[in-house]
């Protein structure tokens, strides 16, 4: 079995980064996908797609520190489900649990930027050149 997503985009807002009781960091923030395509008139057609990405451990601290609005980025990661209840009425919502990031630049602080999550977001150190990966420090799915 396989449960595996690939996306490259645009955050939609600032990671909101917290803190769990056990002192890990999860940063959540909302992606946006566009595709564009000509029409039968030959008019440009776009479709943007949102979503949901959810970040752990030393990888929330660099999301939560180097990225903002607009910066485009690459994630990997896997598709969950979870349920909530609002106003006596069963919803669910899909995330994408990242496990790897790369910043690609443009927008935001991530332009020309290279940092790992294996080291503290606050020894963190801006090196030349975009596109280093970052490895989520949680276990292989």
């Amino acid at each position: 079995m396989l449960n595996k997503v690939q996306l490259i985009g645009r955050l939609g807002k600032d990671p909101d980064l917290r803190y769990m009781p056990n002192s890990d960091a999860v940063a959540n923030v909302s992606l946006a996908t566009t595709e564009s395509w000509k029409d039968k008139e030959g008019q440009k057609q776009e479709k943007t797609e949102w979503h949901n990405l959810v970040f752990y451990r030393g990888l929330a601290e660099v999301v939560g520190e180097y990225l903002k609005k607009g910066a485009l980025i690459y994630v990997e990661g896997k598709l969950t489900t979870e349920k909530y209840e609002k106003d006596g009425e069963d919803r669910y919502i899909t995330k994408i649990v990242v496990s790897d990031m790369k910043m690609l630049g443009g927008g935001g602080k991530a332009e020309s930027e290279d940092h790992s999550s294996a080291k503290p977001a606050s020894t963190a150190k801006p090196a030349k050149g975009a596109g280093k990966s970052t490895k989520s420090d949680m276990e292989p799915f």
